[in-house]
C-alpha cells in the first residue's frame, strides 16, 4: 500500500473582553488593514469590516475580528521564506481572532506563526491557494462553512485545511472542529514539480520529518459534514501526485505507537475525489471514529452520537 504523504509545512494566553469592542472600516477608519491593526486605537476584540475591494493581509499580532462587507478580497500580504505570498499570519497575541465572508487569492491564505488557539475562520472562499487554511500547534479553531475552490502544489502544498503539529506542542493539538467546508475542483501540479508526496482536502499531520519534533498527541479534533471533489491535473511533475479526500498521517509510519487517536471522523461526502481516505500508519484506522462517510469509508455505522458536539 502506498504511504501518503501530503505537506507544504511552513510552519496568548488571554482572550479578549469584548464588552467595549468598537467596528472600524477599511477604507474609512483607516485606509489599509495594516494602518488599522497597528493603530493604538485598534484593540483586542474588536472588529475591522473590509469593504470591497483589494485588500493586502498582515502579520496579526492583536485579537481582532475580520469581516468581509461586499467583495472584499485579501490578494496580497506579507511574503512568506518561501517566496509563497501570505494572506495572514497568525503571531502571539492573535488568539480568538474571527475571519468571516472573506476572498483570498493568496498562496498561503491563513496561517499561524505560534500556537495560536480559539481562531475562527468561516464563510470565505479560497481560490487556487497552495494552502487554504493551515493551523499548526493550534487548538480550540473553528473551521466551518469556507468553499475552497481549486488547490495548486509548488513542491508541496495543495492542501485545504490542515491541523497540524512539528514542534510537540505541550497537551497536544485539541478540541479544534471543521465541519460543513467544501473543497472542489482541481489540484494544478506545475511541470517540473518535485513530486513525493499527495495533495489533500483536509489532513491531520505530525511531522517528525528532517529533525522536527513532531506531535505528542493530536486528539478530540472533529471533521465532519465536509465535502471534497478534487480530481488532479498533473502538467509533467517528476512524480505524478495523487489526490486524497481526508488524511491522517504520522510521518514516521510507526505501528506501535499512535498519537493521532480519538478524532470523530463522520458525516463527510468524499466522492468525486481519486483516492478518498489515508491512514499512515494503517493502524489509525483502530483508535479514531471514522464512519458515515459517503465514498469510501474506513467502520460503518456509527452511532450519531458519537458526533453530536457538531450536529446543527
Amino acid at each position: 500500500m502506498r504511504k501518503f504523504f501530503s505537506f507544504f509545512a511552513v510552519a496568548l494566553l488571554l482572550f479578549p473582553n469584548t464588552a467595549f469592542a468598537k467596528i472600524w472600516f477599511v477604507p474609512g477608519d483607516f485606509a489599509t488593514i495594516a494602518d488599522a491593526v497597528t493603530s493604538t486605537d485598534v484593540v483586542n476584540g474588536d472588529e475591522i469590516v473590509l469593504r470591497s475591494g483589494n485588500h493586502a493581509g498582515v502579520l496579526l499580532s492583536k485579537s481582532l475580528k475580520f469581516r468581509g462587507a461586499g467583495q472584499a478580497v485579501i490578494n496580497a500580504g506579507p511574503t512568506h521564506g518561501s517566496g509563497l505570498s501570505q494572506g495572514f499570519r497568525l503571531l502571539a497575541g492573535s488568539d480568538g481572532s474571527e475571519f468571516q465572508n472573506l476572498t483570498f487569492t493568496t498562496d498561503l491564505a491563513i496561517m499561524n506563526g505560534e500556537a495560536v488557539d480559539e481562531v475562527k475562520v468561516a464563510f470565505n472562499k479560497f481560490l487556487n491557494p497552495v494552502q487554504a487554511v493551515s493551523s499548526w500547534r493550534g487548538n480550540g479553531w473553528l473551521i466551518e462553512h469556507n468553499d475552497i475552490v481549486d488547490l495548486r502544489t509548488r513542491c508541496g502544498g495543495g492542501i485545504g485545511i490542515l491541523i497540524g503539529d512539528y514542534a510537540a506542542t505541550a497537551g497536544g493539538v485539541r478540541n479544534n472542529t471543521v465541519r460543513y467546508n467544501r473543497v472542489s475542483g482541481m489540484l494544478h501540479v506545475p511541470a517540473g514539480d518535485c513530486g513525493g508526496y499527495n495533495g489533500s482536502g483536509i489532513v491531520l499531520y505530525a511531522d517528525f520529518r528532517f529533525g522536527s519534533l513532531g506531535a505528542v498527541s493530536i486528539e478530540d479534533n472533529t471533521v465532519t459534514h465536509n465535502k471534497v471533489s478534487v480530481v488532479v491535473d498533473n502538467q509533467g511533475s517528476v512524480d505524478p501526485l495523487d489526490m486524497v479526500a481526508f488524511e491522517m498521517t504520522d510521518t514516521r509510519d510507526l505501528s506501535g505507537t499512535l498519537i493521532i487517536c480519538q478524532n470523530p471522523v463522520g458525516f463527510n461526502d468524499w466522492r468525486g475525489t481519486p483516492n478518498q481516505i489515508a491512514l499512515t500508519p494503517d493502524e489509525l484506522a483502530t483508535c479514531n471514529d471514522i464512519s458515515r462517510n459517503l465514498g469510501s469509508n474506513r467502520g460503518h455505522g456509527l452511532h450519531p452520537s458519537v458526533f453530536n458536539p457538531v450536529l446543527p
